[in-house]
C-alpha cells in the first residue's frame, strides 16, 4: 500500500458514529478506500490514527513508543476490563504483573484445564439429551464460566452458573454498545466485582483455601513490586481477568459450529485430527471470524513512522481484525482454509486475534494457550461425541455489532452423545 508522507484525512469533526455503523470494518474499508495502511480521523473527540499490517503491529507493540495508561475509554474499563487491571498497566509494572498471569499457564495447569473442559462438556451433553433443542452460545457461556471457576480454584454453586455466566457474557457483550447493553455490562461488572472481591477476602482470611496453583490463591497472594499484596478490588479485577477471557471463549465456540456447518467436509477432518489438522483449524477460527476489532495505545514519546508523526500523547488504534485478513499477510483472506496454517511459521506481529507482541515482555494476551486448549477440547467433544441436527435458523453475522456473533446463537437439536466413540 502507498508509503507516501500524505497520510490520508478522514474528514469529519467526529467520526464515532461511522466507527459505530461499521464496527470491525470501519478501519479496513478505510485502508482500502486510501489505500494506506495509516489514516488519520476523530474519534471519541479526539484525533486518532489507526494502523493496520504487520508492520504497524511491529510498531505498535514498541514500549518505547507506546503505553497503554490512558488509552481504554472509561466505559470500557467499567464493563469489560475493570479498571486498574493488567490492561491499562506499562514498564516495570506490567511486566511483573504479566509473569504472575504466565505463571499461571503451565503445561500441567492446561493438562487440568482441558480435562475440566471435556468434563464439563460431557455433563451438558446429557443434559441437552433430555431437551428439544438448545442456543450453543448461551450453553457454551455457561460450560466456559463452570471450566473457569473450577479452574481457577473459585466455588460455584450450580444455582449460581446462571447468573455468574449471564453477568461475564453480559462485560464482555457490552464491549463497542450503547444504550441498554453497556448498562447491562455496567450492571454485570459492579456485581462480579462484589462476588470476586468477598471470594478474596475469604481466601485471605483462611476462609477458602484454593489449591496454590490456582489464579484465585495467585491473586489473593500476589506480591507487587512493592512488595505487598494487591489491593483487594484489584486483586478482585485481576481474578475476573482470568474468569471472563475464558468465558469469551464461548464464540470461538459458536463460531467454530458455524464452520463446521457451512464446511461440512471438514467435520471428519476435525474428529480424526489427522496431520494436527484440529489445530490449524482452531487457527483459522480465530484469523477467520470478528472476535476483537482493534486495540488501542498512546503514543509515549514523539516519533516518525511511514514519514508521519506521531506526537507525544496521541491515540492510535491497531486494527486486529484487518491485520488478520490483511492481503499482504494472507492468501486469500476471505476464503475459510485452515490449511493455510500448515507448517505456518508466523511472527507475534501478523497473526493477532487476541493481541500482538511477545508473550513475556509485551502485551500479548496470557491467555492465548487456554483458548487454544479450550477450542480444541471443545470442538473435539462437537466432532466426535455428539450427533446433532441443525434447524434452518440466521446465521449471519452483523459486522457492526462488537463484539460479533451469530445471530441465532446457533441452535442444535436432537443432540445425542455418539456411544461408539466413547
Amino acid at each position: 500500500m502507498n508509503k507516501s508522507s500524505q497520510v490520508p484525512r478522514e474528514q469529519g469533526l467526529d467520526n464515532s458514529l461511522n466507527l459505530l455503523k461499521e464496527g470491525y470494518l470501519y478501519i479496513p474499508n478505510r485502508c482500502r478506500r486510501f489505500q494506506s495502511d495509516i489514516f488519520e480521523t476523530r474519534l471519541m473527540g479526539q484525533k486518532a490514527i489507526c494502523i493496520s499490517g504487520e508492520e504497524a503491529a511491529r510498531v505498535f507493540y514498541d514500549t518505547d513508543l507506546f503505553q497503554r495508561q490512558g488509552a481504554t475509554p472509561k466505559r470500557v474499563q467499567k464493563t469489560l476490563f475493570g479498571q486498574n487491571g493488567i490492561q491499562s498497566m506499562d514498564g516495570e509494572a506490567h511486566k511483573h504483573r504479566k509473569k504472575l498471569f504466565m505463571s499461571l499457564m503451565t503445561k500441567q495447569r492446561l493438562k487440568v484445564l482441558t480435562d475440566i473442559t471435556v468434563e464439563q462438556w460431557q455433563a451438558s451433553a446429557l443434559e441437552w439429551e433430555k431437551k428439544e433443542d438448545v442456543i450453543l452460545i448461551d450453553e457454551a457461556r455457561k460450560i466456559m464460566c463452570r471450566v473457569a471457576c473450577k479452574w481457577a480454584g473459585v466455588p460455584l454453586k450450580e444455582s449460581e452458573v446462571e447468573q455468574r455466566a449471564s453477568d461475564l457474557g453480559d462485560m464482555i457483550d457490552a464491549f463497542g454498545a450503547i444504550g441498554p447493553r453497556h448498562q447491562r455490562g455496567r450492571r454485570a461488572r459492579l456485581r462480579s466485582e462484589a462476588w470476586t472481591r468477598q471470594i478474596i477476602r475469604e481466601i485471605r482470611s483462611g476462609k477458602l483455601k484454593p489449591s496454590a496453583e490456582t489464579a484465585a490463591h495467585a491473586m489473593a497472594f500476589h506480591l507487587d513490586l512493592n512488595g505487598k499484596r494487591l489491593d483487594t478490588q484489584i486483586a478482585a479485577v485481576e481474578l475476573l481477568n482470568i474468569l471472563r477471557p475464558i468465558v469469551a471463549i464461548a464464540r470461538f465456540i459458536a463460531f467454530g459450529a458455524v464452520a463446521i456447518h457451512q464446511h461440512p467436509e471438514m467435520r471428519s477432518k476435525v474428529a480424526s485430527n489427522q496431520g494436527n489438522y484440529r489445530q490449524m483449524f482452531v487457527q483459522e477460527i480465530r484469523r477467520f471470524y470478528p472476535f476483537g476489532p482493534f486495540t488501542g495505545a498512546k503514543v509515549k514519546k514523539d516519533f516518525t513512522w511511514r514519514q508521519h508523526p506521531f506526537n507525544k500523547g496521541t491515540l492510535v488504534l491497531l486494527d486486529i481484525y484487518g491485520t488478520n485478513h490483511h492481503p499482504n499477510i494472507w492468501e486469500r483472506p476471505e476464503e475459510f482454509r485452515p490449511e493455510r496454517f500448515q507448517g505456518w511459521e508466523g511472527s507475534p506481529f501478523n497473526f493477532i486475534p487476541q493481541g500482538g507482541g511477545e508473550y513475556d515482555m509485551g502485551h500479548r494476551c496470557a491467555g492465548e494457550w487456554v483458548t487454544i486448549d479450550i477450542m480444541n477440547s471443545s470442538l473435539a467433544f462437537m466432532t466426535k461425541y455428539i450427533d446433532y441436527e441443525v434447524p434452518a435458523q440466521d446465521l449471519s453475522i452483523n459486522m457492526a455489532r462488537m463484539p460479533a456473533m451469530p445471530k441465532s446463537g446457533f441452535v442444535l437439536s436432537n443432540v445425542r452423545l455418539n456411544t461408539t466413540n466413547s
